[in-house]
């Protein structure tokens, strides 16, 4: 079950990497991305894909760019976060919990 989640984390986490990396680099391309991170050409593209489906960048014929979305998006990244890291925590059963049980 927790399984799922934490693999779901780790995609997240390779999508935000790969979207910073545009972000701070754009217009960038597969090869450059996946040498600076060491992910596989193909999760690369997978992420990018993801991405450009969110229209959070766009390809270019020099590589991926931003699009008008990614600010907004970035700047209401934290809180979201922020939000799903409050619910994991309040799910968390504690010892003083177990023995109320």
């Amino acid at each position: 079950m927790i399984d799922r989640l934490e693999k779901e984390v780790d995609m997240l986490e390779r999508h935000l990497q790969v979207l910073k990396m545009v972000i701070e680099s754009e217009p960038i391309g597969i090869v450059k991305m996946s040498n600076e991170t060491g992910y596989p050409h193909h999760k690369v593209r997978y992420s990018l894909r993801v991405l450009e489906e969110e229209n959070l960048i766009e390809p270019s014929s020099q590589g991926a760019i931003t699009t008008e979305r990614t600010d907004e998006f970035v700047a209401e990244l934290d809180g979201k976060i922020d939000e799903i890291n409050g619910k994991l925590e309040g799910m968390k059963i504690t010892e003083k919990q177990e023995a109320e049980s």
